[in-house]
């Protein structure tokens, strides 16, 4: 898979663990490891950027005498995830034209 578009997916897939209630690091990759493998050297570059952007919000908080990290999303990382469903539509189509699929006989 074209590593952009790799990119693309996991961060979607990280905005929408989020959309449940805040989480942290450790627990996002639980929670989406049914679906997608993400390691911790993946995870926090991506984090890092979906704040940057704004999709997320981040607060620093002690857990046990240690800081935890909770991640939230936030509007914009909802429009995020919105936008990427409705791109996703094209990439279907497109996928089931190269495949064949959905192609009146001509003749």
């Amino acid at each position: 898979m074209d590593a952009q578009l790799r990119r693309g997916i996991l961060e979607v897939c990280v905005l929408k663990a989020l959309c449940g209630g805040e989480s942290y690091g450790y627990r996002i990759i639980k929670d989406i490891s049914p679906y997608v493998q993400m390691s911790e050297s993946t995870l926090y570059p991506i984090l890092k950027r979906l704040e940057g952007s704004g999709a997320l919000t981040a607060e620093s908080r002690e857990y046990n005498g240690r800081l935890r990290k909770y991640y939230t999303i936030t509007g914009a990382g909802r429009e995020r995830i919105s936008s990427f469903l409705l791109e996703w539509e094209d990439v279907t189509r497109a996928y089931n034209f190269i495949k064949g699929e959905n192609q009146s006989e001509k003749g």
